[in-house]
């Protein structure tokens, strides 16, 4: 603005310098963000500290937020309530006989686990206590079992319920009903070519299979998972249909995963609930503090007009859709690797908004490539959050498994690039399903 002390470029250097320095000095990013933002609101005359922490509670006056707890209890229902050990039996009779079988049930069973709690770090905190030591006594390698088990975790955003999809329908919005069928074909081939990659590893390293389970045997676990399977049809086709929104589908959630834990399958006890809400309320707190601090440096970019001019450069390159498609997969991949998903996409989403809208990119299409790209960077250093949890469960460093976390990456590459180049494969389903979601 024309008022303000600052020119667009030096109030970038200032924000971003700061938050890189307090990053490298180990400060969490939630308060990275945060910090980033005073030397400013001190330096400008027209604002003050106060301003941040007036933006920062202004972002929580938003009901779509509370959908990001409710998923995340779901997922911690899920866990102390039997639904996973039922989901695990389900994947070992469908993919149990594959080469890999193990690490290819790892798989399966993050799809399932994504279809029903939209948390990547939930995904990767359960399935890293079943299957990293279960592998490791099967004769699969530790790092190779480190990795599978993170990477397969990132589906969780990526095919819905995602937490990431309902943040980004409510800042930069867009049909969050459209993102939930948008995410379906994007997410199944990505987890297709994660177990391609188990097969080509097990082929590699002699890998062990199980025997193939008989049809009676997957009935049988098919019988019992069914009440489970039933979340994500529930929770997407109850906003598809109209019978609820996207928060009160995340609160049904939760209603349904408590009523299978302690009616159905009878597993869970109040010992039981309120570890689940303890964890519930401890990731909560991270993810929506981010969403905070994430709005105020937001609110900081939008005030120095610092998009604006970002984006001047790049609108004179002349990129076509391709183009411009694949510099904001590449921008996306970049910031993922040392920024949070939830403040990025508060962040770069609404940064890089005007360029998608100039060459006409439709902004299910934007949102999609947007969210798979943030999803690497939960498994890439220096942030690396799934990664990282894995590798704490294992007792080793984040380096140890970082060679083959980056071969895993390679497939999921090609088919990022894939839905680049063909938007059809994201916007296929929201127009076959509900082309109203798209206008």
């Amino acid at each position: 603005m024309s008022s303000a002390a600052l020119p667009p470029g030096m109030a970038a250097l200032a924000l971003f310098g700061v938050f890189f320095v307090l990053l490298v000095a180990r400060v969490p990013v939630a308060f990275a963000l945060g910090l980033a933002c005073l030397p400013i609101l001190v330096v400008e005359p027209r604002l003050s500290p106060m301003t941040l922490f007036n933006e920062t509670f202004k972002a929580y006056n938003a009901f779509i937020l509370l959908a990001v707890p409710f998923f995340l209890l779901t997922a911690n229902l899920m866990n102390v309530g039997g639904i996973t050990d039922r989901l695990v039996r389900l994947s070992r009779t469908m993919v149990g006989h594959f080469p890999g079988a193990l690490a290819q049930i790892n798989v399966l069973l993050s799809v399932f686990f994504a279809g029903i709690s939209g948390s990547s770090t939930a995904d990767a905190a359960s399935q890293s206590k079943i299957f990293i030591e279960a592998q490791v006594k099967e004769g699969y390698g530790l790092s190779f079992s480190i990795a599978i088990t993170a990477v397969s975790a990132v589906l969780a955003v990526i095919i819905p319920p995602s937490i990431l999809m309902i943040v980004w329908g409510g800042v930069i919005s867009t049909s969050i009903g459209a993102l939930y069928l948008a995410g379906i074909i994007p997410g199944l081939l990505i987890a297709l070519a994660q177990m391609v990659t188990v097969h080509v590893y097990a082929k590699i390293y002699h890998y062990p299979i199980y025997p193939r389970s008989t049809l009676r045997e997957f009935f049988v676990a098919a019988w019992q998972s069914l009440p489970a399977l039933f979340t994500p049809f529930i929770i997407v086709g109850g906003i598809l249909l109209g019978w609820f929104t996207p928060t009160e589908s995340a609160a049904i959630a939760v209603i349904y995963a408590a009523v299978l834990s302690i009616f159905i399958y009878r597993e869970m006890n109040l010992s039981h609930l309120y570890h689940a809400l303890a964890e519930t309320g401890r990731l909560a707190s991270v993810a929506l503090f981010c969403v905070g601090t994430a709005s105020a440096f937001g609110w900081l970019l939008a005030y120095y007009q610092i998009p604006r001019a970002l984006l001047e450069n790049v609108t004179t390159w002349g990129m076509g859709l391709i183009g411009v498609g694949f510099f904001i997969a590449f921008a996306f991949l970049v910031v993922g690797c040392f920024l949070d998903a939830i403040p990025a996409i508060i962040i770069v989403g609404t940064t890089l908004q005007p360029l998608a809208a100039s060459v006409n990119m439709h902004p299910v299409h934007f949102a999609i490539i947007g969210i798979v790209s943030l999803a690497f960077g939960l498994v890439t250093p220096p942030y690396g959050l799934c990664l990282m949890i894995s590798c704490a469960v294992a007792k080793v460093p984040l380096k140890f498994a970082l060679k083959d976390t980056m071969i895993m990456l390679i497939p999921m590459l090609v088919m990022l690039a894939a839905i680049v180049v063909w938007p059809e494969i994201p916007l296929f389903l929201p127009r076959l399903v509900s082309p109203d979601f798209l206008k």
